[in-house]
């Protein structure tokens, strides 16, 4: 045991200003820093002989599981994964065998407990090669439930997990939390996109600024449509739309997108049908890039895959960018001619 050693003790109830740190980095403000410091931490008043439970540095895991374990004392061992969550972590190598080890070492778990085992996140296993860490550490690796909640049933059945506590969810409303953060972070691009189109419907225009306006502001409220039915639709409807890549996902959404477009340029004009083409295609643009982004949130992809699918959709979605972009130009030329 660490003579004279006092850990940071932590409580399982989340405060207030937790709670507004959660809302926070759902909506994308300060999310790369929201990290607590790696180390050692007391929950309850732990012993030699009680659990040690490894995590990520993201301050939303580490609160997720402190909070989940309400009637548990434990060591809470923090590794350093620069502010990412367990999962990423593991596919980045930042929870991984080497970073774990070199933890167990700086803060010497040996003399902290009696017993020789660390109980990990199942989603960190594919970042730890258990039988290493077992031969160069002396500790035996856990793999715990996927979810923090089930932690309590876990340790109560004797640190024994049931397969559907193997068995990782992605259900409607697990998805439709990522909705506020993909929304600002798509917002960013789409700001830049949304403003070049906007002015160069006002220089297009130069001799009637009236009706620049007009068109600028129609092409923006247009492209913003997409934008929020690709963010909105692609992850509640994710498991019921054709096509395995996440780029056709997104582009089957946006033909619904257009299906619409065309029902109200049926019924009201308000586009020329060049106008209505390059807009269209724009739109595509962006419901196909809004869900091939999802690829960091859901459970349907690997990393092989993304990098298979971005080699031949990114180029894809420049090309009905430029196309796009080059038929709303033309347009908007046309209105000057006329």
């Amino acid at each position: 045991m660490h003579q004279g050693k006092i850990f940071p003790q932590i409580s399982s109830r989340l405060t207030k200003l937790d709670t507004l740190g959660t809302w926070k980095v759902r909506f994308d403000i300060g999310r790369m820093s929201y990290t607590v410091d790696p180390g050692v931490y007391a929950l309850g008043q732990p012993t030699i002989h009680s659990p040690i439970l490894v995590t990520a540095n993201y301050k939303l895991t580490f609160d997720a599981l402190r909070s989940a374990i309400p009637d548990l004392t434990a060591w809470i061992l923090v590794l350093d994964t620069d502010g990412i969550n367990v999962w990423c972590a593991a596919g980045k190598g930042t929870f991984g065998t080497a970073n774990l080890f070199k933890h167990i070492e700086q803060y010497q778990i040996a003399e902290l407990v009696s017993h020789r085992e660390l109980i990990l996140p199942q989603l960190g296993a594919p970042g730890i090669c258990a039988h290493e860490i077992q031969k160069i550490s002396g500790f035996r690796v856990i793999y715990g439930p996927i979810l923090a909640r089930d932690i309590p049933a876990f340790m109560a059945q004797g640190k024994k997990a049931t397969p559907a506590m193997r068995i990782k969810t992605f259900h409607w409303q697990e998805r439709m939390v990522l909705v506020p953060i993909e929304t600002v972070h798509g917002m960013t691009r789409m700001f830049w996109l949304l403003m070049l189109m906007f002015f160069l419907s006002l220089l297009l225009h130069y001799h009637n600024m009236q009706l620049g306006l007009m068109i600028g502001l129609k092409c923006m409220a247009t492209l913003l449509s997409a934008f929020f039915v690709a963010v909105t639709l692609t992850p509640l409807l994710l498991p019921y739309i054709p096509g395995r890549a996440l780029t056709i996902k997104g582009w089957n959404i946006g033909m619904l997108w257009v299906c619409i477009l065309g029902i109200i340029q049926y019924h009201n004009m308000p586009f020329t049908w060049l106008e209505f083409g390059g807009l269209a295609s724009i739109g595509l643009a962006i419901t196909g890039f809004c869900a091939m982004e999802f690829t960091g949130a859901t459970t349907y992809t690997s990393l092989s895959g993304v990098k298979k699918e971005m080699r031949w959709a990114v180029p894809m979605q420049l090309m009905l960018l430029i196309l796009g972009w080059i038929s709303w130009c033309a347009s908007n030329i046309g209105y000057v001619v006329s």
